[in-house]
C-alpha cells in the first residue's frame, strides 16, 4: 500500500511513483507474490477534499510504474469506506455521494475498467448494525437469521444477511455511474471480539460467528455471490490478524484480530471454511455489560496530555470537578491521575447522553469496579 501522506506528490510525480516501486515492489516480487497494490486507506474517509482530486491520477502514476518494470500481474486499485454511498436501502437506491460522484468515482471506475482491476471496499456490517440495533436484527448481521428476509422493493430480490445488502448497494452505485461490470473486492471485513464496557455486540461469541459465516459464504463451491451479481466470486481480506493493542479510539478498534498480540487464537477458525461448525469447541455466551461503568485515566497514560485535557474536563458542564477542589471530599490524593479520573467520570456521567465518549484522546477507559473511596464518591453511568 502507497502511503496515504504520499498519494498527492505521487499523483503529479512519475519519479517519485517510479523510486517507489523500486524500493517497496522490485526488490521482493516475485519471490512474495504481490497481487495487489493499493493506493492509500480510506482516503475519501480519513484525508481533507484536497487529497481525492489526487487519488486516480495516481493511481495511474503507480500503474505506469508497475508497466515501466514488467509488472503487469499487479493489480492497481484502492480501498474505500461504505461512507462513499450517499444512499445505499434498498440495494437497488445504491447512489455515490453527490461530492465525489463524478469527479473521483467516475474516473477511478474508467481505471479499473481499463485495467481489469477491482472495487476494494470496506464492508463491516457491525458498523451497520450498532448505529440502527433496534430496526437490524443481530442475527441478519452476523449470517445467522434463519427466517429474516429483507426484499428490495426495486427489483424484488431477497436478502438473507446485511453484508449482501450493503455490496449489492455498491454494484448498483456503480452500475448507476455506467460501470455494471467491475468486480468488487472486499478490502476489509470483520467482527470486534471486544470493546469498552457500553459497546453492545462486541464480544468473542459474534466475532467467531461472523467470521466463520463470512468464511463460509465465500469459500463455497460453486461462489453464491449476491442477490444482484448470483455466482460472482468474492475475493475477501478479513481484518484483522492481530488484535491491534496499541490502537487509539473506542474499544473496538482494538479487538479486530484474529489473534492476541501475543499470538495465541482468540477463537478457532478455519480460513478454508472447510471445518463444519461441530468440530469447535463452544464459544463463550454473547454477553453485553449491565451495571455501573466510571471513566477513569488509561494505565501509562501521558502525564502532560492528561493535565490538559483534565483542564479541558473542567471547563465543561455544570460543577464538573466541585469535588476535586481543594479542601473537598476527592482533592486527596492530590495527583494529576486521581483528579482527572475523578474529572473523566463527573463529564462521562453529565455528557454520555448527548453523546459525550469516554476516551479524551485516548487517554481514558470504562471500568466497571467502583473507584470511590472513603467519602469521595466518584459519579458512574447506568448501562
Amino acid at each position: 500500500m502507497l502511503p496515504n501522506e504520499l498519494v498527492t506528490n505521487v499523483s503529479s510525480n512519475q519519479t517519485l511513483a517510479n523510486q517507489w516501486i523500486q524500493s517497496n515492489v522490485v526488490p521482493f516480487y516475485p519471490k512474495t507474490l504481490i497481487r495487489y497494490l493499493l493506493v492509500g486507506n480510506e482516503l475519501i474517509s480519513s484525508t481533507s477534499n484536497q487529497t481525492w482530486p489526487h487519488i486516480v491520477p495516481a493511481m495511474h502514476r503507480i500503474k505506469h510504474s508497475l508497466t515501466t518494470f514488467h509488472l503487469h500481474k499487479i493489480k492497481v486499485g484502492t480501498p474505500l469506506a461504505m461512507d462513499v454511498l450517499q444512499t445505499s436501502f434498498p440495494p437497488s437506491n445504491g447512489t455515490f455521494r453527490n461530492d465525489i460522484a463524478l469527479s473521483v468515482i467516475k474516473p477511478m471506475l474508467e481505471f479499473l475498467h481499463a485495467t481489469n482491476s477491482f472495487f476494494f471496499i470496506d464492508v463491516y456490517p457491525f458498523f451497520a448494525w450498532v448505529s440502527d440495533p433496534i430496526n437490524i436484527n443481530l442475527d441478519y448481521a452476523l449470517f445467522e437469521s434463519k427466517n429474516i428476509t429483507v426484499k428490495d422493493s426495486g427489483t424484488g430480490l431477497v436478502y438473507t444477511n446485511l453484508f449482501d445488502q450493503m455490496v449489492d448497494a455498491v454494484y448498483f452505485a456503480m452500475e448507476r455511474l455506467g460501470f455494471p461490470g467491475i468486480r468488487i473486492f472486499i478490502a476489509e471485513t470483520g467482527w470486534p471480539n471486544g470493546g469498552d464496557l457500553d459497546q453492545i455486540g462486541a464480544n468473542i461469541h459474534n466475532a467467531a460467528t461472523y467470521n466463520r459465516n463470512f468464511v463460509k459464504k465465500v469459500t463455497k463451491k460453486p461462489p453464491t455471490g449476491t442477490p444482484a451479481r448470483p455466482g460472482s466470486i468474492l475475493p475477501s481480506f478479513i481484518f484483522a490478524l492481530y488484535n491491534e493493542n496499541l490502537k487509539t479510539g473506542l474499544g473496538t478498534e482494538r479487538h479486530f484480530g484474529l489473534l492476541y498480540p501475543n499470538g495465541s487464537s482468540i477463537y478457532k477458525i478455519d480460513l478454508s471454511g472447510k471445518t463444519p461448525e461441530s468440530k469447535f469447541k463452544p464459544l463463550p455466551p454473547p454477553r453485553d455489560y449491565k451495571g455501573k461503568a466510571w471513566c477513569v485515566v488509561v494505565e501509562g497514560a501521558n502525564e502532560t496530555a492528561v493535565v490538559e485535557t483534565l483542564s479541558h474536563a473542567c471547563s465543561q458542564g455544570n460543577q464538573t470537578c466541585d469535588s476535586i477542589q481543594p479542601g473537598k471530599p476527592c482533592f486527596k490524593p492530590d495527583s494529576v491521575v486521581a483528579h482527572a479520573s475523578y474529572a473523566f467520570s463527573s463529564y462521562w456521567s453529565q455528557f454520555r447522553h448527548l453523546g459525550g465518549a469516554c476516551n479524551f484522546n485516548g487517554l481514558a477507559t470504562q471500568i466497571a469496579k467502583d473507584p470511590s473511596y472513603g467519602s469521595c464518591k466518584y459519579p458512574s453511568v447506568t448501562l
